[in-house]
């Protein structure tokens, strides 16, 4: 087993869902506000938020401990750990969001990966106050028990988006498995109007399903497993969300722009991969984008 493969097992445990649950359902009612929601899940710049606002509380507490073995760097280190403090805010938050809407297994070392989070904070905020009040010894007791519990919730977290793909494109990897060439989908006028329907891509080892969607004579051909949690698009719905023509997926209810894939909606917030297309004698073909040829 590799060092950190214990946390699979972890990951198979039922134990505590009956806790995790209710605060699964807590956290998606407080996110209600969608423009919230899409905010705190990275929508809006195309990959999760997450990841980006985590940097500062790290680098702030372990920039801390640097400092603290200098003596006359102390007061510096104690602003740092401030920083990290008020930073460890919204990236819980943004944490939270994506934590919500991830399998099963994720949301169980997600909890494990929160609870040491919020000791870890704990900590910090104990040794905060312990420099406050001239206990600078205890202060750094407590800072660097709090690092360490930080560090080992960071791999958690790290296992959780590598090895779970919690952040993972899911149709980042699909596409990888299609063939390069162009491949034939089929007469134009096979094919339904405004709604998607399903074709499947000659792949290496397995053939990848497709979603494609005919507006009149324009043709959008996308990765049929939903970059979120590889819901199927083909099941999906065409929608206008936020002035755009996206296709919904029909597990968690996000949208791709029909022009760039690009999310309009979350949870997902990596872009949905989208195939280039040319008619040809009247049949749609399609390939994958250049740079995964």
């Amino acid at each position: 087993m590799s060092l950190m493969g214990f946390l699979d097992r972890v990951a198979d445990v039922a134990t505590f869902d009956k806790v995790i649950e209710p605060a699964r359902r807590a956290v998606l009612g407080a996110l209600k506000p969608p423009a919230v929601k899409d905010l705190l899940h990275g929508t809006w710049i195309g990959h999760p938020l997450h990841p980006i606002l985590v940097q500062v509380p790290v680098g702030s507490w372990v920039s801390a401990g640097l400092l603290d073995v200098v003596p006359r760097m102390r007061p510096a280190a104690t602003a740092l750990i401030g920083i990290g403090v008020a930073a460890a805010v919204p990236a819980a938050a943004s944490g939270a969001a994506d934590w919500s809407e991830q399998d099963t297994g994720v949301r169980r070392l997600g909890a494990l990966h929160a609870v040491l989070n919020t000791v870890a904070l704990g900590l910090y905020v104990g040794s905060l106050a312990a420099r406050k009040n001239d206990r600078g010894g205890l202060g750094r007791v407590l800072s660097y028990s709090g690092l360490a519990i930080a560090g080992g919730s960071a791999a958690i977290g790290g296992h959780m988006s590598y090895a779970q793909s919690s952040g993972a494109s899911h149709a980042a990897t699909a596409v990888r498995a299609l063939s390069t060439d162009w491949l034939d989908l089929g007469p134009l006028d096979d094919f339904p109007e405004g709604r998607p329907a399903l074709r499947t891509g000659t792949g290496g080892s397995a053939d990848v399903p497709l979603a494609v969607v005919r507006r009149g004579t324009r043709v959008d051909v996308f990765v049929g497993a939903c970059s979120h949690l590889s819901g199927p698009l083909q099941d999906g719905t065409v929608e206008e969300v936020r002035g755009s023509q996206c296709l919904v997926c029909p597990w968690h209810g996000s949208a791709f722009d029909l022009d760039s894939g690009e999310p309009r909606r979350g949870p997902a917030a990596n872009p949905q991969e989208k195939l280039e297309v040319r008619m040809e004698a009247g049949r749609v073909m399609a390939r994958v984008p250049s740079r995964h040829r």
